[in-house]
């Protein structure tokens, strides 16, 4: 598929000097996770409910399911463990990304295509035209036009100046 770039909003640029406030040492192995700071506050508020209101929540599933007895037969026991496993994952998760993001930082104005950037495209075969927004992994949506930045499509648009023609991929 061939497209023209038809419009290109204000450009972001990730900030590489975001302060680790965890005291953690990060890795330079860690995947760096790009987050708005609106995904960043879900993210903190998420863990913040996951640790306090539903690690609380299951552990009582797991105390009302230990009374009913033998726990070699009991199903709801072993429902309980397993929504505590998911839990923790879920908290492992969450803490990982938020040990190492960068937030994307949205007053910085760009030439083309960056991380953030709004980008109207059209493709040169249908003549169909569509808006996406470059995204982090974390928060991609293509069903509602938030693309990620790497994806094959993410990965042609960036860089890309307006009406300049990306090759992409595609099915």
């Amino acid at each position: 598929m061939h497209i023209i770039i038809k419009a290109v909003s204000v450009g972001v640029h990730p900030n590489p000097s975001h302060n680790n406030t965890t005291g953690k040492v990060i890795s330079f192995m860690a995947k760096q996770y790009k987050l708005t700071p609106q995904r960043l506050q879900e993210l903190q508020e998420e863990l913040n409910y996951l640790k306090t209101v539903r690690e609380r929540e299951v552990a009582e599933q797991i105390k009302e399911a230990r009374a009913f007895g033998d726990l070699s037969e009991n199903s709801e026991y072993d429902e309980a463990k397993n929504e505590q496993g998911k839990l923790y994952s879920r908290i492992a998760e969450v803490e990982e990304i938020l040990a190492n993001y960068t937030i994307i930082d949205e007053s910085v104005s760009a030439t083309g295509v960056n991380l953030g950037s709004q980008v109207k495209v059209k493709d040169r075969e249908t003549g169909e035209e569509e808006t996406y927004r470059i995204v982090g992994s974390q928060e991609a949506d293509p069903m509602n036009g938030r693309i990620s930045e790497e994806s094959p499509f993410g990965r042609a648009l960036l860089g890309k100046a307006i009406v300049e023609i990306a090759v992409v991929e595609a099915p």
